[in-house]
């Protein structure tokens, strides 16, 4: 598998990097020997978030003393000077290191700039002369925004939502990042789970040589799968190539990325997952999504309150309460016996 710099940071990595936000789901024994492993079969670069709950204890208990073998990188959802100093001081205690890798602003809503008033871009150039973060990131899902801080010059990595699914706009976004020497981090490559072969994700991703794609792991075997790419890298072919073209038929329109941008829901609904319901019945076992738990969560949509608060959330644009009446359809059509839901 090949090495990637990402951009002016010069950070390097082979092009198979660890997203930690699972993990936050295991216990601490098996978030370790998860992290472990992903070190010993070669993965070398981390991300993770102050957001993630203990995801950045677990990899602080994995690499403590061992920081300078690993990239790590983590993110700041903060808003304001304070919240910035607070955020990155639990960061640094909880990974158990003095210095970060890379710092970034998470699910920013807008391109912080310098004299913008808000201060929080003073806040990293403060933290990295102060020698506790080494370089500047940002992580969006609003395009525009990821587009602005591309062309800004202040930022040394994007991290922004590709995969094979992506948009003409996204390709865009990544080609801007390579001319202007940016640093790509592809989360959701996998896109949120509606992408099932993860051969393919591969081969799609490793096509770019400045895109560090993160995986999100939580199971060993899902580690394992990853890990096999480092000695047989995935690449393009024709079998693939034509599978990807079918996905995108598929998936093409209207469809939930489970951002999660739109929580919560003032009724209650689960919106990132009951606004894809369709497509996790066709691609995935469908008795994982006929439980009486997402029954019940299915059973909430016609208690939309029609505030549209999810609408105007969305990065992609959706019109969300409409996608969830139709999933809300066909998943009482699937209930009902009168829809198959094989692929």
């Amino acid at each position: 598998m090949k090495e990637i710099t990402l951009g002016k940071s010069g950070l390097k990595a082979v092009q198979n990097g660890f997203g930690a936000l699972p993990i936050q789901r295991v216990d601490n024994e098996t978030a370790v020997k998860i992290l472990h492993r992903a070190y010993e079969g070669g993965m070398r670069f981390f991300d993770t978030a102050r957001d993630y709950t203990d995801s950045e204890k677990k990899l602080g208990l994995a690499f403590h003393g061992m920081w300078d073998k690993v990239i790590i990188a983590t993110k700041t959802h903060a808003k304001t000077p304070e919240g910035f100093r607070k955020e990155l001081a639990t960061s640094l205690e909880l990974l158990q290191t003095d210095c970060i890798d890379l710092y970034q602003f998470h699910q920013a809503q807008q391109c912080y700039r310098p004299g913008d008033g808000t201060g929080m871009y003073e806040c990293m150039l403060e933290a990295r002369d102060k020698g506790l973060i080494r370089h500047i990131g940002l992580t969006a899902h609003r395009l525009p925004v990821a587009m602005e801080a591309a062309e800004s010059g202040l930022y040394e990595t994007i991290q922004f939502p590709f995969s094979y699914l992506s948009s003409e706009k996204d390709l865009a976004l990544v080609e801007l990042c390579r001319k202007n020497n940016v640093g790509f981090i592809a989360m959701k490559s996998m896109s949120g789970g509606l992408i099932t072969r993860s051969d393919a994700a591969m081969a799609y991703v490793s096509q770019f040589d400045h895109v560090m794609p993160i995986w999100g792991v939580q199971r060993m075997r899902e580690l394992e799968e990853f890990l096999s790419y480092m000695d047989n890298t995935p690449v393009m072919t024709d079998e693939i190539r034509d599978f990807i073209k079918k996905e995108q038929e598929d998936l093409s329109g209207d469809f939930c990325r489970s951002c999660g941008y739109c929580m919560p829901c003032p009724a209650g609904i689960q919106i990132n997952q009951c606004a894809r319901m369709s497509q996790l019945l066709r691609r995935m076992p469908s008795a994982d999504w006929l439980t009486e738990k997402w029954q019940a969560e299915m059973a909430k949509i016609p208690g939309c309150l029609h505030c549209n608060q999810c609408k105007s959330k969305c990065p992609y644009e959706l019109d969300t309460p409409t996608l969830l009446q139709k999933n809300y359809e066909d998943y009482q059509e699937v209930l009902a016996g009168r829809r198959s839901v094989s692929v």
